[in-house]
């Protein structure tokens, strides 16, 4: 009995679209408007406890231990070894985070791996 190859319905790559579109969008937010803004910085440093300071000193930890690219290469290589939706959309949420918060080389590897989870043979003709 074979199992037929991993491919994604139309809605699954639409929703996977939306996820992505979200979690980079979030985290050009924090990188740009949070960690990289000077006021906010300062602001943040100084001991204000706002929701986007709370979120910049998470974002911070997570990148200066690489929790984004290790996650996304654990989920990516896991998702070569048996592809499901669920596991492609908790590495792209991870890749993309990790991609955009400073941790690009381990991201950058778990997206190929997941592109490479996509190479199946083809089914044989009769």
């Amino acid at each position: 009995m074979t199992k037929p190859p991993f491919r994604l319905s139309p809605y699954q790559v639409q929703f996977l679209m939306v996820v992505g579109f979200v979690t980079v969008g979030y985290a050009l937010y924090v990188r740009y408007l949070a960690i990289e803004f000077s006021p906010v910085a300062l602001a943040c440093d100084a001991g204000t406890q706002t929701m986007l300071c709370k979120a910049r000193a998470l974002s911070t930890v997570l990148f200066k231990n690489s929790v984004f690219g290790i996650t996304a290469l654990v989920i990516a290589l896991l998702n070569l070894m048996r592809p499901s939706i669920v596991l492609l959309t908790g590495g792209l949420i991870a890749a993309g985070l990790g991609i955009v918060l400073y941790n690009v080389v381990l991201s950058g590897l778990a997206i190929g791996l997941f592109i490479l989870g996509f190479a199946r043979p083809a089914p044989a003709t009769a």
